[in-house]
């Protein structure tokens, strides 16, 4: 919490920024640009993993002897069908353990963020603007 004196120059804007403090407010812009870079990466996820279960659903009405082009790279290779469909699942699998592992660091991210945040304001008060 801030002393009488603290929260004084802090209202008027005369609050010193220590080497610590300019250390902590670096910090969380470096975690907030992180934070965003996640958020984008979870979303372009989503997408992918949402077309995969799409190309599957699709999959399912397909013939059983019928080859299907599968993408690898650049180039579409015709391959049975029973064989891009666990290619698929092995797709989805490998999105799915992807999200979960982003969605760990963005918490842990975020938890950081607010411990910041919580020093941040008792330092500064309403002299900084942290709210992303």
């Amino acid at each position: 919490m801030l002393s009488r004196e603290d929260e004084a120059a802090a209202e008027k804007g005369d609050l010193e920024v220590r080497r610590e403090d300019q250390d902590k407010i670096n910090k969380f812009s470096r975690l907030h640009q992180r934070e965003m870079l996640l958020e984008d990466d979870l979303k372009s996820r989503a997408k992918e993993k949402e077309d995969l279960d799409e190309i599957s659903n699709e999959l399912e009405l397909a013939d059983e002897d019928e080859k299907v082009p599968y993408k690898l790279g650049d180039a579409f290779i015709m391959l049975p069908l029973p064989e891009v469909q666990q290619l698929l699942s092995k797709s989805t699998d490998t999105i799915e353990s992807s999200v979960s592992a982003t969605e760990e660091k963005l918490s842990d991210i975020r938890e950081e963020m607010n411990s910041l945040k919580v020093d941040l304001y008792a330092r500064f008060g309403k002299s900084i603007n942290l709210e992303t």
